[in-house]
């Protein structure tokens, strides 16, 4: 007799990483051991974070920053692919997305230390290459190396990489219909049960309170929104941003209050809801439609 979806048991497994939680939630016949898939699932995403951590001294991208100009440094297949990803996006948006702003986001009070008034005007006076420019990777040989000093940070990308990695998991244990996250960064593998998309709200960017702006029924696809709503610092009564103009090596002034974006990979929305962020809404529209991203802005509340 063959099985339906009222036979199927919902499985939501979870874990920490990255500083929030992974999850994944699934239906499987009943029977089905979830053990091993959350344990796979936990391993996937702790290899990413242990590679791409901006927070752990002896990651893969830290000791990529901590190298000499020229010094071409060994890394892990998994941060070769995101440092490709990330370059290619930071030369595709004319460096509104760029790797290479780890000094900016630390001195600002953004990464494992407090926000450094000496750090900022450093951050800010320094005259800066985009990492697109200055960071060349030998695919063949497995390594990076810089042609200045730089550092990398890949939060901006990271995070949709671990979801990917939740998906490819999901799947090798033959799992086709999956909605999997870290954070607000989502991705879709197949339907639910009943062959419904799966359904998501993307939140309205208000700091007080969580509320639904819309929802979003996703198939085999994935979204990412970047907004300036829950992360931030406040320097002379004025909130800032988190994500950084890498043009002036500050938080973005006067940036859209969120920035939703649809991509075929968690990776890539993740990118572009922050590349759409720096480029604001009409330099941000113009390219996502010669993209072909989908992509929803939402203006910041009239104050």
């Amino acid at each position: 007799m063959r099985k339906t979806f009222t036979d199927l048991v919902r499985h939501a497994l979870n874990g920490p990483t990255m500083g929030t939680r992974w999850s994944a939630l699934f239906h499987a016949p009943a029977g089905f051991d979830p053990e091993p898939v959350r344990i796979a699932m936990a391993k996937a995403v702790t290899e990413v974070d242990a590679q791409m951590s901006t927070w752990k001294p002896d990651s893969d991208l830290n000791r990529l920053s901590a190298a000499s100009p020229g010094e071409p440094v060994l890394l892990p297949p998994a941060l070769m692919e995101v440092l490709d990803a990330g370059l290619k996006i930071g030369r595709v948006s004319g460096g509104a997305f760029d790797i290479g702003m780890a000094d900016a986001v630390t001195a600002w009070g953004f990464g494992p230390n407090r926000a450094d008034e000496d750090r900022i005007r450093a951050a800010r006076a320094k005259s800066r290459s985009p990492a697109h420019e200055v960071l060349e990777l030998d695919q063949a040989q497995g390594s990076a190396r810089k042609s200045q000093a730089m550092a990398f940070d890949l939060n901006g990308i990271a995070k949709g990489y671990g979801v990917d990695r939740l998906a490819a998991t999901a799947q090798a244990y033959g799992i086709d219909g999956a909605l999997l996250s870290i954070d607000g960064e989502l991705r879709a593998i197949g339907t639910q049960p009943d062959g419904s998309a799966w359904t998501v709200a993307v939140e309205a960017p208000d700091s007080e309170r969580r509320a639904t702006h819309s929802i979003l029924e996703l198939t085999d696809i994935a979204v990412a929104t970047s907004g300036d709503y829950r992360h931030w610092v406040e320097v002379g009564g004025r909130r800032l941003s988190h994500t950084m103009d890498p043009r002036r090596g500050m938080p973005l002034l006067n940036a859209p209050a969120s920035v939703t974006v649809l991509a075929e990979t968690c990776m890539m929305a993740d990118a572009w809801a922050t590349a759409m962020m720096v480029l604001g809404r009409e330099r941000g529209q113009q390219l996502a439609r010669s993209l072909g991203l989908s992509v929803l802005f939402i203006d910041p509340a009239p104050r």
